[in-house]
């Protein structure tokens, strides 16, 4: 990862740090409400505080790693009070296949092992609105 200069540092520069791509970041990182306002311009491009863009990352588009046990069954419920993705986007994301088959089928609920959902999760893009400020 790049370290981030002290005057600041351009849309390409927090791609370089953060390993992806430019497009994304200008595109959907840039555009997010939470995104840091310009400190300055260095040519034609605008320069970013990296203290303010770290920490906008951190909470809109990093997401955290899952932590469930991998041989253990979860409903879709459980899995969203761990990671954040809802039972209905769950639900929604099984049905075009975006999402794995559940593990168990058994019960009323369908459950999935801590494994599949921490693969299906980490696969998924970071990007997310929150409604917060």
């Amino acid at each position: 990862m790049v370290e981030p200069t002290a005057e600041g540092e351009t849309l390409a520069q927090i791609a370089d740090r953060y390993g992806r791509a430019y497009n994304t970041i200008r595109n959907k990182w840039a555009r997010h409400d939470a995104w840091p306002a310009p400190i300055d311009k260095r040519g034609r491009h605008n320069v970013y505080d990296p203290a303010a863009v770290d920490q906008a990352v951190r909470k809109h588009f990093i997401r955290p790693a899952a932590e469930l046990q991998p041989r253990r069954l979860y409903t879709a419920r459980e899995i969203e009070e761990t990671t954040g993705v809802t039972a209905a986007t769950i639900r929604a994301d099984v049905s075009k296949g975006r999402w794995p088959a559940p593990d168990d089928t058994s019960g009323r609920a369908h459950r999935w092992y801590g494994q599949t959902v921490m693969t299906a999760v980490n696969a998924r893009r970071g990007y997310r609105r929150s409604t917060e400020a």
